[in-house]
């Protein structure tokens, strides 16, 4: 018997669209008197909440490196979880305890994130106990490529600076993860809600300019107060020591001027904000202005002001922005990526393409690093995450275009090589630049990465390894530079980052003969090898010396947060 076209089932393909107006409707007919317009009452925000949360939902909670819906992850924390549980949550950064309270009060169950520095010892414990199932740990770029292929969130909860009558949103400075998240959601049927500052009724006063269109937002909460933002790349120069100044001091002669190094990524730490310092001061001396980091993926440091002054940079464009910076911003946009309103336009997504495809190097820093070069900030009861680390230091198999830098990072890595390993093709410069003690006296360099128990203990599919060890072009410590570029074998390679891991266990159990053969060809190169003689990395050489110092020479347009005043 045949089926006749009557018989046969029809498809719907309209299911998210429909799901989506049931849930307004009856967003609507719950929130009553509560909603105007896309405007919600903040008092309401529960009920909204308790309609659009469908057990079992993907939910984009908007936590960045700085920008925070924090009103909007109270207020989920506070449902009741026989009404909304087994949340998925998909975010970049857990920064706020509300991030991890919505899984002790049984609101979600699984996680995707990338970043979680301020929870990570919490992280680590609820996960070895059970209590939250992680996905997996992404890189930033990452992560939002899945929003727009398998980790769709139905719900976004996001923060805006300010929104109109309409539902147009303002980010201001900080716009950073706002666009990736809210396109992906808006725009496969899902609901987008925005925590503002402000709302603005169009008439008397206008948004500065629209960030995000209003047709991809449902929902605007004024919020009682602003939402939180950490200043998280501002380093107080003070706090800088002359080991780090000596570690700039080599970045700079043995690496930057090395490779003509032009297009570069700083990741965040004490030890790259010496190497900014050193720019004006250090970097002059060697006669490098203009012949280094001209253009840049970096959030604005304040620790980049007196290079920005003395003409050594031409341009940043940021992930995200930094409290105090936004009179400076305005009044530096040929440097920065700045509206017509002067405000800054960051972004993280565009941000994260730029360091892993257009930037020459990266230089960051790590927790641990084994003898094959890996390295992690994931470790035992301290589950840290990678934020853009993975993506940054990583060489973009991809790339096309060439530099000088890439050019001869690629000739390094291939010379003698025959075949298809022979291949000519430039390299990123891949820099793990860290001291071989770090707090608390524990070593920077072990046998076995702490990753691989995580890995037993979480029932991972893989060791959260941040920075795989072929990624790195070169290991930089107060020791030295380990060129592993120039290494022929894997024996060579260990034997180099052991020879620059200095009174760690790894580095007194080098093979001393092979260390200086390595010296010898120029793969390890010591302080004097470089012509850097150690009693020269003084303070001195700052081209700022405390936070005072960074707003004279920003000419008072820099207003650092309250605690980073001392004056």
């Amino acid at each position: 018997m045949t089926r006749t076209q009557t018989d046969m089932h029809t498809p719907t393909w309209n299911t998210r669209a429909l799901r989506r107006q049931a849930l307004l409707t009856q967003a609507e007919n719950a929130l009553g008197a509560h909603l105007k317009g896309k405007c919600v009452d903040a008092a309401a925000i529960a009920t909204l909440l308790e309609v659009v949360l469908q057990p079992g939902d993907r939910v984009c909670l908007e936590g960045n490196n700085q920008k925070q819906a924090d009103f909007l992850a109270k207020a989920l924390v506070g449902l009741n979880p026989e009404k909304v549980h087994d949340l998925h949550m998909v975010q970049s950064v857990l920064a706020l305890p509300e991030h991890l309270d919505v899984f002790e009060n049984g609101i979600a169950s699984r996680l995707d994130f990338s970043f979680s520095g301020p929870q990570g010892a919490r992280l680590a414990k609820l996960a070895s106990a059970g209590q939250i199932q992680i996905g997996a740990i992404h890189t930033y770029l990452e992560l939002f490529a899945r929003y727009f292929v398998d980790l769709t969130p139905h719900v976004a909860l996001v923060a805006a600076q300010a929104a109109d009558a309409a539902g147009n949103l303002y980010t201001g400075p900080n716009t950073e993860d706002t666009p990736a998240i809210v396109e992906a959601t808006a725009f496969s049927g899902g609901i987008v809600i925005a925590q503002v500052n402000e709302l603005v009724d169009g008439a008397t006063t206008t948004l500065p300019r629209i960030d995000i269109p209003a047709d991809w937002v449902t929902f605007v909460v004024p919020a009682p107060t602003p939402h939180f933002i950490e200043p998280l790349f501002t380093r107080d120069p003070a706090q800088i020591s002359e080991v780090q100044v000596l570690m700039a001091m080599m970045a700079i002669k043995g690496i930057y001027a090395g490779y003509g190094v032009q297009r570069l990524n700083h990741g965040i730490g004490f030890d790259t904000a010496a190497i900014e310092l050193l720019l004006p001061t250090y970097a002059e001396s060697l006669g490098l202005k203009g012949q280094i980091g001209q253009h840049w993926a970096l959030n604005p440091h304040p620790a980049m002001i007196p290079a920005i002054e003395a003409g050594w940079v031409k341009s940043i464009h940021s992930f995200g922005s930094e409290l105090g910076m936004e009179n400076y911003i305005r009044a530096r946009s040929d440097v920065f990526f700045t509206g017509p309103d002067g405000s800054l336009r960051s972004n993280r997504a565009m941000c994260q393409a730029a360091g892993h495809y257009a930037c020459d190097l990266f230089i960051g820093s790590t927790l641990q690093m084994d003898l094959d070069g890996n390295s992690s900030t994931a470790t035992l009861g301290r589950i840290a995450g990678f934020g853009g680390a993975p993506n940054m230091g990583a060489d973009a198999r991809g790339r096309r275009h060439a530099s000088p830098a890439w050019l001869k990072a690629g000739a390094e890595a291939r010379a003698g090589k025959t075949g298809a390993a022979g291949t000519p093709r430039g390299q990123k410069l891949v820099v793990q630049m860290v001291e071989t003690f770090r707090e608390h006296m524990q070593p920077a360099f072990v046998e076995r990465l702490d990753a691989w128990s995580l890995q037993e203990q979480t029932g991972m599919a893989l060791p959260p390894i941040m920075v795989y060890g072929d990624d790195v072009s070169h290991v930089l410590t107060e020791e030295g530079i380990a060129n592993l570029l120039l290494c022929r074998t894997d024996e060579e390679r260990e034997q180099a980052i052991r020879g620059v891991a200095g009174y760690t266990a790894v580095g007194l159990a080098r093979d001393r003969r092979m260390v200086e053969n390595l010296r010898d060809r120029g793969v390890i190169r010591r302080p004097q090898d470089l012509g850097i003689d150690p009693r020269d990395a003084t303070r001195n050489l700052l081209a700022a010396r405390s936070m005072r110092d960074l707003v004279r020479a920003s000419g008072g347009l820099y207003q650092p947060p309250r605690r980073f005043r001392n004056w």
